[in-house]
């Protein structure tokens, strides 16, 4: 699976202002010292972050970033993807068969997609507020995805 360092970062650094921030901007030179994220690595991913609608950036004396919304209504999949990460855990580009076995799809390819498709569905279930808050991120994200599809727990 490939997870970039970007989308580990984007997340961290979001986790940050999440945790230290109520409402006030934070800049990237604390958020960068705290989380020992270069500082330039940090302006390139909050660009993307406030393209994304993620973040909102304040100018002048005590300016930062700040949440663009609650914690609690940014999943962590909207992070990720932000950061121009899409979960890689097959070999190929996606659905495509390029880098597979001799051109077709491998024996395992149907695995490796499901199993990135998990990881997209419980990284769009978990908020950034379920990790701020130490929640049981598992738990969250089982009781989300229930609520969003509750005829799919009935058996």
């Amino acid at each position: 699976m490939k997870l970039s360092t970007k989308g580990r970062y984007a997340v961290m650094a979001m986790t940050d202002i999440a945790n230290v921030s109520s409402g006030t901007p934070v800049s990237l030179a604390d958020i960068a010292e705290r989380q020992e994220i270069s500082q330039e690595y940090l302006e390139q991913l909050f660009s993307k972050l406030r393209r994304a609608g993620l973040v909102e950036s304040v100018r002048g004396p005590g300016g930062g970033y700040k949440l663009a919304r609650h914690a609690d209504d940014i999943s962590i999949a909207d992070i990720v993807l932000a950061a121009d990460e899409p979960l890689q855990v097959t070999r190929c580009e996606g659905d495509a068969i390029d880098g597979c076995v001799a051109g077709e799809k491998c024996v395992t390819h149907e695995l490796w997609a499901a199993l990135g498709r998990q990881i997209m569905g419980f990284l769009s279930a978990v908020t950034l507020g379920d990790v701020v808050a130490k929640r049981n991120l598992a738990l969250a994200a089982s009781i989300k995805r229930a609520k969003a599809h509750p005829a799919s727990t009935m058996v």
